[in-house]
C-alpha cells in the first residue's frame, strides 16, 4: 500500500465532473474519491448548490470541500489541462475501458447526468472509453460509472 503524501497528489487519478446537475450523485462521487484516494475536479456551473441538504446528507464527513478543485468553466479546465491526459468516459465511445492502458495521474472526465458533454468537447478529445452495457439500456448512474472506471484505473496503476 502506498503512503499518501502531498507529493503523490499528481499521481493520483483525477475524476472530473462536467457541470454535474444531481447533488446526490456528486456527493456519492466525492465519497468514493475520498475513500479511494482520487482527486476530484468539478467544472462549473453546477445544477445545484453545495449547501443543498440532499448533497450534505450523502457526503457526510467524507470530504473536505477545500480539497476539491473547481474550474469556473470548461475553457478554464481545458486551458489548465493542456499537457495532461484527459480521458472522456462516454456511451458514444468505441473502446471499452478494460481495453485501455491507464497511467498514473490520468484525468477521467464524466459528463453531466442529463446531457453528457457537448459535441465540441467530444471533438477535442481523442481518448474516449465506454462501459459495455446491454443494448436496451441508455446509461448507468454517474456515481456507478465513476466507481467502475476508477477501480480499473487503480487496479492497473497499482495506486492502492
Amino acid at each position: 500500500m502506498v503512503t499518501m503524501t502531498q507529493k503523490d497528489t499528481n499521481y493520483r487519478p483525477k475524476i472530473a465532473l462536467y457541470e454535474p446537475d444531481i447533488p446526490q450523485n456528486t456527493a456519492a462521487i466525492m465519497r468514493t474519491c475520498s475513500c479511494l484516494g482520487a482527486n476530484l475536479e468539478i467544472i462549473e456551473p453546477c445544477g445545484f448548490i453545495f449547501s443543498d441538504r440532499r448533497f450534505q446528507r450523502v457526503v457526510m464527513d467524507y470530504i473536505n470541500m477545500e480539497k476539491i478543485k473547481f474550474y469556473k468553466s470548461a475553457k478554464e479546465f481545458f486551458d489548465k489541462k493542456k499537457n495532461q491526459r484527459i480521458i472522456l468516459i462516454t456511451t458514444k465511445a468505441k473502446k471499452i475501458y478494460t481495453e485501455f492502458k491507464f497511467k498514473k495521474g490520468d484525468t477521467l472526465l464524466f459528463g453531466r447526468e442529463s446531457a453528457g458533454v457537448p459535441d465540441k468537447v467530444h471533438k477535442m478529445l481523442d481518448l474516449k472509453l465506454k462501459i459495455p452495457m446491454e443494448n436496451k439500456f441508455r446509461s448507468l448512474n454517474l456515481s456507478t460509472s465513476v466507481s467502475i472506471v476508477l477501480s480499473e484505473n487503480l487496479r492497473q496503476t497499482k495506486y492502492l
